[in-house]
């Protein structure tokens, strides 16, 4: 069954303005930023993510924790902050369409944390703020019903992938299928829906952008609860998408090293052979003599097989 929703004219032009920006992105090969960078949003993403949820370390103690060193703070914001560190470096092993795979992220996540992490729960829960209770989630002998339902519309459904990491992510929270860590999971899930689709989400610290709004995201939330559907969270979160993607234009631009580009081309021409001509095609905002460089120091770091000799010159990357 698909979950309820509207297309509003707002969710469309939402849609329209971040497609024109991922556009953007992917012409200047923002997708993919440098080393450096993409640590850096990996530690505010993770950052932000937890302390929504009341975790206290700070960006540069989460920073010590990746360089393996040691902090003083509560143990248990120490293992969230662990878990979370080494299920982000592995979401390229999860399928966004796999139940099982969402329990084994759910298992790295709350690893020492809660009893039954990686299981979906089958008693009943209501989630307090305060001395209120905010929302009483599905029993648990129809999470399993609900969350294979809900799978088959993000594997089956011809919705647009924003779309519908959108709807997944406030559906998710409304099963709120574990025990404790839905709001983390709920987050990450979204990421790794839109990633496989737009590469530059892997990157994108959204989690930020939440935490700042985070007031709004638990009111959009309940707004959806109240009506029976998902349209007022689809839509606050695809502005926060829009904003996150503006951000990454503003803040990049076209940044890019020798190394970076490298990287980027070999992954686009793969093993054919290609000319600086093909190279400057690709990247049409260096001159000739950058992509000269660019070429001589990958051919000197043995990445690139060069032959023949000036104009007639041609090249390979290596395995």
């Amino acid at each position: 069954m698909k979950p309820p929703y509207t297309i509003t004219d707002k969710i469309l032009l939402l849609v329209a303005s971040i497609s024109e920006k991922i556009g953007e992105i992917n012409a200047h090969h923002l997708y993919k930023p440098a080393a450096e960078l993409r640590k850096k949003n990996r530690i505010k993403t993770i950052q932000s993510s937890l302390e929504i949820e009341g975790n206290t370390l700070t960006e540069e103690q989460i920073t010590a924790l990746l360089d393996n060193k040691r902090i003083i703070a509560p143990l248990k914001d120490i293992q969230e902050v662990q878990n979370a560190i080494e299920v982000y470096s592995r979401l390229q092993q999860f399928k966004p369409t796999s139940i099982k795979d969402l329990e084994k992220a759910h298992a790295v996540l709350m690893k020492d944390l809660i009893g039954k992490a990686g299981k979906l729960r089958t008693s009943n829960v209501g989630i307090v703020k305060g001395s209120k209770v905010e929302h009483i989630a599905p029993s648990g002998t129809m999470v399993k019903g609900l969350m294979n339902d809900l799978f088959k519309y993000l594997k089956n459904d011809p919705e647009l992938i924003l779309i519908k990491s959108c709807v997944f992510h406030y559906e998710f929270e409304f099963i709120h299928p574990f025990l404790d860590g839905n709001g983390r999971m709920g987050r990450l899930w979204q990421t790794l829906i839109l990633m496989q689709q737009y590469p530059v989400f892997e990157y994108l610290p959204v989690e930020s952008l939440i935490k700042k709004n985070q007031k709004e995201y638990y009111n959009k939330l309940s707004e959806s609860d109240k009506k029976g559907n998902s349209t007022p969270f689809v839509e606050f979160m695809l502005g926060i998408i829009l904003e996150a993607l503006q951000q990454v234009l503003q803040s990049q631009n076209t940044n890019l090293n020798t190394k970076d580009r490298i990287l980027i081309f070999r992954k686009k021409i793969k093993g054919e052979k290609f000319s600086r001509k093909d190279y400057l095609q690709h990247f049409k905002n260096i001159s000739a003599p950058t992509a000269s460089r660019d070429l001589k120091w990958a051919a000197e770091q043995k990445i690139l097989e060069k032959y023949g000799e000036q104009r007639l010159t041609e090249y390979q990357f290596k395995g």
